[in-house]
């Protein structure tokens, strides 16, 4: 069995983590972690230390009305993706660990393809080099 790295847990809620396929479990927000546990199978389990994280991305849809998942993104293991019934209280609780100017939206559709669009004719507008 796993130990937790919480002295003391604020908040528990199913949820849904995706590295890789999709896995149902349960996440646990406490005074030094933020936890995943699978449902299924105890090995599978990700524990982030409130100092390892470094920014939370949230996909925030229809004026904030709607999250559908957030991510953590950390300072060295790269980023882990969730969703749960309630985001928006997730959420306010990773507020009480992370400063609020780490909490960020992510880039929307017509936001990623404008910066595309510009990055391609950007790019064809530059002279080429010779190698």
């Amino acid at each position: 069995m796993v130990e937790s790295l919480n002295a003391k847990v604020e908040l528990t809620t199913p949820g849904t983590s995706y590295l890789g396929v999709g896995d149902y479990g349960q996440i646990m927000i406490g005074d030094k972690a933020f936890e995943f546990y699978n449902d299924r199978d105890t090995s599978k389990f990700i524990q982030i230390p409130w100092d390892e994280v470094d920014v939370v991305i949230a996909s925030v849809m229809f004026g904030g009305r709607w999250i559908p998942r957030y991510a953590l993104r950390t300072k060295k293991n790269g980023t882990y993706k969730f969703s749960s019934r309630k985001p928006k209280v997730v959420l306010r609780a990773i507020r009480e660990h992370v400063p609020a100017e780490h909490l960020v939206r992510s880039l929307t559709f017509f936001q990623v393809m404008r910066r595309n669009l510009k990055r391609l004719f950007h790019r064809n507008s530059e002279p080429k080099r010779l190698k």
